[in-house]
């Protein structure tokens, strides 16, 4: 399940798919908030990487209440998340608020929503597969917010952590579409 960045839509990314395992559904979704200058967001927030708190519950419950949905997930369905940038904090979100509906999550530069009502208690993603990644180059994540992401996936979260870094900006590059594709085929059976 494909969660775009700020500004974008649901088209965003679901090209990605093409590189990806085919035994894989894809499926790509357009984030709740509206933005004046165009495309949409998945919360309101006070700067990169800095959600209201409020806005990041009222997406979280509202993407769940879709997701759960018979004609859209029916009971069962192991689903995989990934999401870019703003599109990451929401899938981070979502895996900490409810890590046991989810069969993993590719997170890509992006920052977890800390600060807010999302738990993020040390083991909160025990043993789940979780693939992480971001540009050395990234100069729209704030760094702190970054290394703090970095730190908890690391060594509080208890997920079985892939993390990747690669010399690119705020984007995501062929090798790294690669390894992520490597990643979901090496967890497609697994959790």
């Amino acid at each position: 399940m494909f969660l775009h960045g700020r500004g974008a839509d649901e088209y965003d990314l679901l090209d990605l798919a093409d590189f990806l395992p085919r035994t894989f559904s894809y499926a790509s979704v357009r984030a709740f908030v509206a933005l004046p200058e165009g495309g949409y967001t998945w919360f309101e927030n006070r700067g990169p990487a800095r959600p209201i708190p409020s806005s990041v519950r009222t997406s979280v419950d509202a993407f769940r209440a879709w997701l759960d949905r018979p004609d859209v997930a029916p009971p069962g369905t192991r689903c995989f998340l990934f999401g870019f940038s703003a599109g990451m904090m929401m899938a981070g979100a979502l895996v900490l608020d409810d890590p046991a509906r989810f069969a993993g999550a590719v997170l890509l530069s992006g920052a977890l929503a800390f600060d807010t009502a999302i738990p993020a208690a040390p083991g909160r993603l025990d043993g789940l597969p979780v693939f992480y990644a971001h540009g050395t180059a990234d100069d729209v994540i704030p760094r702190e917010l970054a290394r703090r992401t970095t730190a908890y996936l690391e060594h509080e979260s208890g997920a079985s952590l892939t993390t990747r870094s690669y010399p690119i900006g705020h984007s995501i590059s062929g090798p790294e579409i690669a390894d992520v594709a490597t990643w979901l085929a090496e967890n497609e059976t697994g959790g």
